[in-house]
């Protein structure tokens, strides 16, 4: 089945129409689901790939309607009951039912600035050596799909599958969302920019000399 997310590449949809670079939000309601969302992963309860499977799950007639910010807030409503942060009454209500035990978790106002210039890394020591150098030849797997987990989170587009491409970077080893995504461990493995051309990925391409670099983990990989 395809997921309704992973849209690269596909037909029927329209073009893209790029938005000015210094516009981040169309409604006043928009910074506050980002600081929503952003508060909420503070309390440690699930990481960026569990939130990010978490808005692909939305049901597709929900992810097809909902508008970008929509698709944050229905996803984080979803992660804050599946992990007992809050009950579907609370939810239902806005009004929480006796004290929390995550409030001393809480981000402090104070706290922000330096949370968010820390960032979240997700490069790792170990895993295993990198299989694959700058200038080789490599294919995609044929089928973007979650490996570990049926079903589940990947950052393998399925228009990139079973296509023939160049390594132009080794990035080191990170953290593999396939498995990070379902509490499977973070399974570091290493990661690379792959170049593809456009006319090896579609048949019209607008410029027949573009390419498309993507980052693309080891387990995707084959040598070509």
């Amino acid at each position: 089945m395809t997921r309704p997310h992973d849209m690269g590449g596909r037909f029927g949809d329209g073009p893209v129409t790029p938005e000015p670079e210094d516009v981040m939000f169309h409604a006043d309601w928009h910074p506050r689901a980002l600081a929503l969302t952003l508060a909420s992963g503070s309390l440690g309860l699930w990481n960026i790939d569990i939130s990010r499977h978490a808005r692909e799950a939305l049901a597709p007639k929900d992810y097809a309607r909902f508008a970008y910010y929509e698709k944050w807030i229905a996803a984080l409503a979803d992660l804050l009951v599946a992990k007992g942060a809050l009950s579907r009454e609370e939810l239902a209500t806005g009004q929480a039912i006796g004290d929390s035990d995550l409030a001393e978790k809480r981000l402090a106002p104070h706290a922000v600035a330096g949370v968010l210039a820390k960032g979240g890394p997700a490069t790792r020591p170990g895993g295993p050596a990198a299989e694959f150098a700058p200038g080789d030849m490599v294919q995609v797997r044929a089928q973007a799909e979650n490996m570990v987990v049926d079903g589940g989170h990947t950052r393998l587009p399925a228009y990139l599958a079973g296509r023939t491409g160049i390594i132009v970077r080794h990035h080191g080893t990170h953290i593999l969302p396939d498995s990070n995504a379902h509490g499977q461990g973070e399974a570091p493995e290493p990661l690379y920019a792959v170049a593809f051309r456009a006319t090896d990925l579609w048949a019209h391409p607008e410029y027949s000399g573009d390419e498309v670099i993507a980052d693309l983990w080891q387990s995707y990989l084959s040598r070509a």
